[in-house]
This record gives C-alpha cells, sequence and structure tokens, in this order.
C-alpha cells in the first residue's frame, strides 16, 4: 500500500525527491573521493566555471545562507581543496583559487555527476524532463510573486 506524503501535496514530493538524489550523490562522491561532499562539489563546479564568482553569489547558486558557504570554503580550504589569495584592489576580499588537488578531484568526480544524472533521471523521456522543468519553473515563479 503506497503511504501518503504526510502534507498531501506535491511539494512534499519535490523536496524528498531532492534529499533522496543527494543522498544517491553523496554515496556516489564517497566510492571515489572519500573527504568531500556534495555541497563542496558544488562549490569546485562553480568555482571552475567562473573563478572570479563572489561567495554571495556561491551561496545564492548552492542554497545556502553566507555563514553556510564562509563554513563549506574553510573546510575546503583546510583539506586543500582551495587556496585563499588576496585582493590586491579590496583587502577585505579574497580570491578562491582552485588547488591541483581541487582540480583532479574535479576530474575524478564528473563520471560521478554524469552518473548521479542518469541515475536520477532514468526511465524519463526528453518530453517528461522537458514538462517537469518547465513545471518546477512555474512553481518557482509563483513563490517568487
Amino acid at each position: 500500500m503506497k503511504q501518503k506524503n504526510p502534507t498531501g501535496t506535491v511539494l512534499y514530493t519535490i523536496e524528498q525527491a531532492i534529499k533522496e538524489y543527494r543522498k544517491v550523490c553523496q554515496k556516489n562522491i564517497e566510492k571515489v573521493v572519500s573527504d568531500i561532499t556534495v555541497d563542496q562539489c558544488l562549490v569546485l563546479i562553480i568555482l571552475n566555471e567562473n573563478e572570479k564568482i563572489s561567495q554571495i553569489e556561491i551561496a545564492r547558486l548552492i542554497f545556502k545562507d553566507n555563514a553556510s558557504v564562509t563554513r563549506i570554503i574553510e573546510l575546503m580550504v583546510k583539506k586543500d581543496y582551495l587556496i585563499r589569495e588576496a585582493n590586491e584592489i579590496d583587502k577585505r576580499k579574497s580570491k578562491l583559487v582552485i588547488t591541483e588537488k581541487g582540480r583532479e578531484t574535479i576530474v575524478l568526480l564528473t563520471p560521478v555527476f554524469n552518473l548521479n544524472r542518469k541515475t536520477a533521471l532514468n526511465g524519463l523521456s526528453l518530453d517528461e524532463i522537458e514538462l517537469l522543468d518547465k513545471l518546477l519553473h512555474k512553481i518557482i515563479s509563483n513563490c517568487k510573486k
């Protein structure tokens, strides 16, 4: 017998899907690199794509508050995934730079990221994925009004 979700809404199911996806991602990441989290991987990916991005923008992209991102980055510096370089123009800011270990980790984990997406979307047609994306964007838009 299928158990009804606690709130009776699809929104609960969306949150459950996200949590299950994060669990499978973390499990697959740990098989390759044992000392990095999903959020730390996201920071690496974002910095790899845009090395000049601000910490505030990183927080927005990974849906975390600034304090959480600061803690994530501090751990990544301690684990030698990132280094902080002084900003010559504004001493209050620092530039985040991916270390060699961080770059190697991105290479090692790229197939894992692809596997995670493939696992989560298994059995969905391209049309279904596009429809789901469209529907989720409608929900996002409704919530921003």
